[in-house]
Formats: C-alpha cells, sequence, structure tokens
C-alpha cells in the first residue's frame, strides 16, 4: 500500500475532489434506484366537469378560481382538440364556452386506433393501457392545465392542480440527501483537516520565527510541498540568526571597546578647567549609557532567558514598590495571579523599561494585569502625548525616537522599547502599543502561562 504521507499536495486535491464527485454519484444513484418515481395525479374529465359545473371539489386535489381563460391557441394538438371535444361533451355546451390548456403532453408515438382512442400495447408506441382507474387512459388528465368553463351569467370559472404535485416524493428525497451528506460529513471534516493540518503547522512555525529568530526550527514534515518550503524557511533562518548574531557581536566590541577610551578621556579631564570637565563628564556619562544600553540590547538578541516559574502579580509588585519609594505615580490595581515561566531579572528589566516611560512621558502610570486564552498579560497605561498610529510599531526599532513628542534631554538612546520587545519574544511572548481613546498610551506584554 502506498505511503499517504509522501503524496503531494496537488494529488491529494485531486483525490478529494475525485471522491468526492464519486460520492455525490453514488448518491445520486441509490435515490434513483432505492425511491419509488413519483405517480404523477390523474384527473378524469368526468372529475373536473363536476368542479366546474358545482364549483365545489371534494377531493380537494383541484383549485377552482374566477380567472378569466387565456386566448385559445389558433391551432391545437390532436390531445388538446380530443379532450377538449370529451369536456364540451360532459358539459353540455358548445365549444365556445369552453377553454383548455395542457402543459405537459405525451412527446413520444403513439398508435391511434380507427375510432379515436389511444391503442393498446406496450410503451411506447402503445401509449397508456386503454383502461386505468375505471376510466379509458385517454380520459385522463396529468402534470399542469386550465380547463375554463363559461358560466350562465358570462362570467368563468377555471380548475387547475393545486399545488404541491409529488410533494412527498420531493421530501423523502430530500431527507435521504440530508441523511446522506449527515453520514459523509465527518468523513469530510477529517479528510479536509488531515490536508490542511501541515499547512496550518508550517504557517503556525513561520509566525513564530517571525516574532523570534531564536525559535525552534520548522519542522520537516508532511506533503512533499511543505517539506521543501520548511527546509527552506529553516535555511533562511540560519542565515537570519548568523546575520543578527554577526551584528549583535559587532555592536557588543564596538561597545565594549569603547569603554576603555572613554575612560582615558575622564582621566585626562581631571585637570581640566571646572566648566570644561564638568561638561566633558556629562558628555562621558551620556555615552557610557548609550554603550551601556546597547551592551543590554545585544545581550537580550543573543542570550537565551534562564526561566523558572514565577507569580507575575508579586513580580509586578516589587516593580511598582521601587518605582514608588522613589516617588513616582505607579499603581498596580487589582487581580488575579497568573504564574508563568521567566528570566526574573530580565522580566523586571521589560516592566521597568515601560513604566519608566509611562512615568517620563504620562506623569503616571497604571499597571493591571489578567489572564486570556492560555496566556498572561500586564498593561501599563499613562496619561501621555501617545503616539502616532503610523509610528506604533516603529517606536520598537533600536535607536529609533519621537523627537515632536519625547525629550531628547530626558530621553533614553532609543533602544529601551526594542530591548523589552526582544526579552519578551525571548520569553515566547509580544510588546504592542496601542492610543487610548481618552488620552494616553498603553503598552500590553503577553506571555503564555505556565504550563507545569
Amino acid at each position: 500500500m502506498p505511503n499517504l504521507k509522501r503524496f503531494s499536495l496537488l494529488l491529494r486535491i485531486f483525490l478529494v475532489m475525485l471522491a468526492s464527485a464519486a460520492a455525490a454519484q453514488l448518491i445520486s444513484g441509490v435515490l434513483l434506484f432505492v425511491l419509488p418515481a413519483p405517480v404523477p395525479r390523474l384527473f378524469s374529465v368526468d372529475q373536473v366537469s363536476a368542479a366546474l359545473k358545482t364549483g365545489h371539489d371534494s377531493s380537494r386535489n383541484l383549485l377552482l378560481s374566477a380567472e378569466p381563460p387565456a386566448t385559445l391557441a389558433t391551432r391545437q394538438s390532436e390531445s388538446s382538440a380530443r379532450m377538449r371535444a370529451l369536456f364540451t361533451q360532459r358539459l353540455g355546451v358548445p365549444a365556445s364556452r369552453l377553454r383548455l390548456q395542457l402543459f405537459l403532453e405525451p412527446h413520444f408515438p403513439r398508435r391511434v386506433g380507427p375510432d379515436g382512442r389511444l391503442s393498446s400495447g406496450p410503451p411506447p408506441f402503445g401509449g397508456l393501457p386503454r383502461e386505468r382507474f375505471g376510466r379509458p387512459s385517454d380520459e385522463l388528465l396529468f402534470g399542469d392545465f386550465l380547463v375554463s368553463l363559461q358560466l350562465a351569467d358570462g362570467s368563468w370559472r377555471t380548475a387547475r392542480p393545486a399545488r404541491g404535485f409529488a410533494t412527498f416524493w420531493r421530501w423523502r428525497a430530500l431527507s435521504w440527501l440530508l441523511a446522506a451528506l449527515l453520514a459523509i460529513a465527518p468523513f469530510a471534516w477529517w479528510l479536509a483537516r488531515r490536508i490542511t493540518r501541515p499547512i496550518a503547522a508550517f504557517a503556525e512555525a513561520a509566525e513564530r520565527l517571525g516574532r523570534d529568530p531564536r525559535s525552534a526550527p520548522v519542522p520537516v514534515r508532511g506533503p512533499p510541498e511543505i517539506e521543501e518550503a520548511a527546509s527552506a524557511l529553516n535555511q533562511m533562518q540560519a542565515r537570519v540568526s548568523r546575520y543578527i548574531e554577526d551584528r549583535s557581536m559587532l555592536l557588543a566590541a564596538i561597545a565594549h571597546d569603547l569603554r576603555t577610551p572613554l575612560a582615558r578621556i575622564a582621566f585626562r579631564m581631571e585637570n581640566a578647567p571646572e566648566p570644561l570637565r564638568a561638561a566633558t563628564e556629562t558628555d562621558i556619562k551620556d555615552m557610557e549609557a548609550m554603550l551601556s544600553s546597547t551592551l543590554s540590547l545585544v545581550r537580550d538578541l543573543t542570550v537565551p532567558p534562564k526561566r523558572q516559574r514565577l507569580d507575575l502579580r508579586a513580580l509586578m509588585e516589587s516593580v511598582t514598590d521601587s518605582f514608588s519609594d522613589n516617588g513616582d505615580d505607579v499603581r498596580l490595581e487589582e487581580g488575579a495571579a497568573a504564574i508563568v515561566d521567566g528570566d526574573r531579572a530580565e522580566l523586571k528589566r521589560l516592566f521597568g523599561n515601560l513604566i519608566r516611560n509611562a512615568v517620563l512621558y504620562g506623569g503616571q502610570a497604571t499597571v493591571a494585569i489578567g489572564t486570556s486564552g492560555g496566556r498572561a498579560w500586564v498593561e501599563v497605561r499613562d496619561l501621555g502625548p501617545g503616539v502616532p498610529e503610523e509610528l506604533l510599531e516603529r517606536v520598537f526599532e533600536p535607536f529609533f525616537r519621537i523627537e515632536q513628542s519625547r525629550n531628547r534631554a530626558s530621553g533614553g538612546v532609543g533602544l529601551g522599547l526594542a530591548s523589552a520587545r526582544a526579552i519578551a519574544r525571548a520569553h515566547g511572548g509580544e510588546v504592542t502599543l496601542r492610543n487610548r481613546s481618552e488620552g494616553g498610551l498603553v503598552a500590553r506584554v503577553s506571555l503564555p502561562v505556565s504550563s507545569s
């Protein structure tokens, strides 16, 4: 038996379509051979004539109305002319007071005897049996028809078959069809899931790789097309990871090597005049802060976190308390506890960056914690000027700053949010920003809830 896992997506979809067409034909065949053929309702000339005379049909199979007749055709078929003659005979009225329209007439050759009646014999050339329900077959109507009689007062009375032809047969056929579809639906769902599962897994892995280049490689399994795409994606991940690692090592080397000449400059400036020495010391401290931030970002991008089971609420209480002890307006809202797996020091630095930005640009910070969909979230809200919508993602780029709303003298070097996102993604989470409708900014951090 061939290994179905090696079948290409093209072949799998083709087989599914082929099986669907075969199943549809099988259902049609079952309905055709299992269900009895619908039997049309038959109306005798006497039955219709009685209803036209009395204005009432006890069988309720005829619909009587005062509808005026349609214009009589100049040329009528042989069966219509013969049926019209029978009606005028039964009703005892001249042909001018009768209108007849047959919408369903035989379309096969028939033998007509010398007396004008259909010859008996096997269909199609013999037509219907000579006798049917105690009446000659050529005195029976079936299908749609209109018979109109002009009454003595000049008005018209029209008889036609009531709606609902073969209703029971139609409902039974529909019931069979629905039952067959319900029986096939679980198999179709299972088959569709089996075909799309490798695609969904590949898409999930690709999306995870887009968030964090250090994530696990995409599993190389599934149809040949998915395996080829997964292999190509893994190769791209390896190249991107090498590029990020090389860039990070370059930044780390530059930042580390710059500290030595800065220390020499600081030593030489100790004997410089006071105004020059003070200004130079300020510049040196700013450069050292930039180098420290750069080294921290490199560490966040390259060093995997040391994870342990953490109570996120207890962690946030520690972070917010440290800001409150320094006199900052930081408040932690009440809420349920949330347990995550993470590096305590790195997460404290992540939330510290976000709260520091909120206090710096909004004057205060409100922190809320919650869980939803198997993930824990922390929101840091402020009342600052917010961020333009088109820049909500760009602010996470290293060294990017918004000059219009962020004070350069009091702000950092543009690495705080980049470092925060790097830490969150290293923990399998994410950091996003959105503006509040009432003013201010919300920084939301989502992290996976601990599975242990």
